[in-house]
């Protein structure tokens, strides 16, 4: 029997987070307080933080910052505009606060962003490793590209996708050794890979989690979510893995439907389902 109170009031509830989040996106130039979007919907600044994180995964600031974030992303980017101007129009204060904006969920600044890695002197290789072609790459922090490819035109350019303005050196250095160590048969050893990542703070949550799961087990995007605390945030979380840019390193091959099918695999499911069966294989040796 469906108890009809509950359904209504689910109704209910998701009206309001729905109506909060249009209010957000209407209004974010102003920054709204927590106080102001809560007395949208009518509801005390304490429950509706906690409904609106339930409902959405994020808290509404974290919400707020990223509809921030992707506005000024555009107006840097497609219109050119200036760090100040940007800071303007999104509603900030000053470049200060834009510059905060950036760092604390891009891991960049926005004039890194909007130069597109500009000045980034960056090393890449391709080699053969047992489960096929890859492209490396790093930065003077440590690695911060690592993908399956067919060839090195394919490498390359998704690499400059990346990095579109950086300069790109077919080198070697230390931190792709490295990888490639781990990458020929040497399952697990990842002491002195360091990684140099750019992302949101919730996607790095997730690939942090990622690095947690042990070599030849699995999990699902439900246990990701809920090791980083978001338990409603699946979907977010599949997101996510998608867009981890080290493959294997960053093990999203490790995370399967909770049906027990493999799912989505950026480098291909038949590669997804090699390295399992490699690492399932490696714990039999």
């Amino acid at each position: 029997m469906i108890d009809t109170n509950t359904s209504a009031e689910t109704n209910i509830d998701f009206n309001r987070i729905s109506s909060a989040i249009e209010f957000i996106r209407a209004n974010f130039k102003r920054q709204p307080s927590l106080e102001e979007v809560a007395g949208q919907v009518h509801l005390s600044p304490s429950h509706f933080q906690r409904m609106f994180t339930n409902w959405a995964g994020v808290s509404p600031k974290k919400f707020l910052q990223y509809t921030s974030l992707k506005y000024a992303k555009s107006m840097l980017k497609d219109k050119q505009a200036t760090l100040f101007d940007t800071a303007i129009e999104t509603g900030l204060s000053g470049t200060g606060r834009l510059h905060d904006l950036f760092v604390n969920i891009e891991a960049m600044t926005p004039g890194d962003y909007k130069n597109g890695g500009e000045g980034l002197q960056i090393n890449y290789r391709l080699a053969e490793s047992i489960f096929g072609r890859v492209i490396t790459a790093s930065t003077y922090k440590g690695l911060c590209h690592l993908a399956f490819c067919k060839s090195e035109y394919e490498g390359v350019h998704g690499l400059s996708k990346n990095f579109p303005n950086a300069e790109l050196h077919n080198n070697q250095d230390e931190y792709q050794q490295k990888a490639f160590e781990v990458l020929s048969n040497k399952p697990g050893n990842l002491e002195g890979i360091k990684l140099h990542l750019k992302g949101t703070d919730f996607q790095l949550k997730v690939w942090e989690a990622l690095l947690k799961v042990p070599f030849g087990n699995l999990s699902t995007y439900g246990k990701i979510a809920e090791a980083i605390a978001k338990p409603k945030a699946s979907r977010a979380v599949g997101t996510a893995i998608g867009d981890n840019p080290i493959a294997f390193l960053i093990p999203c091959h490790r995370v399967i439907q909770s049906t027990g099918t493999l799912g989505g695999y950026m480098w291909g499911p038949n590669r997804k389902r090699a390295i399992i069966g490699w690492e399932a294989a490696q714990l039999n040796i």
